[in-house]
């Protein structure tokens, strides 16, 4: 499963706790992997990532995301990955809950 690679990627790399969904627990800072869509054409698989750093300030989480964007550059060194490309990535606020959130955006390929 592609979240599952790129969660246990992310999460040694970055040092910090990675999820695929909100923790149950209240975290200072953390990662959430959400896979918006996916695909499949001549035996080539793809999806779409969603990669949400969250961070008790703005800061952090401008911090963790451009830590993500850093390490999701280099994530083509693992067998699975053929490519990773940033499609968008902003400043996605949850200003119902008052956490600071970023949001980056991969396009992957993989086997």
């Amino acid at each position: 499963m592609i979240e599952e690679i790129v969660l246990n990627y992310l999460e040694k790399k970055l040092d910090i706790p990675a999820f695929m969904e909100e923790p149950s627990e209240e975290l200072d800072v953390y990662i959430v992997i959400e896979k918006t869509s996916g695909g499949n054409s001549n035996h080539i698989d793809s999806a779409t990532l969603a990669i949400q750093s969250y961070g008790k300030s703005l800061y952090e989480a401008a911090y963790w995301n451009d830590r993500v964007k850093k390490e999701m550059s280099c994530i083509t060194e693992l067998n699975e990955i053929s490519s990773a490309s940033l499609n968008s990535d902003y400043n996605y606020t949850e200003t119902a809950r008052k956490k600071y959130r970023y949001q980056a955006v991969y396009d992957l390929v993989y086997f």
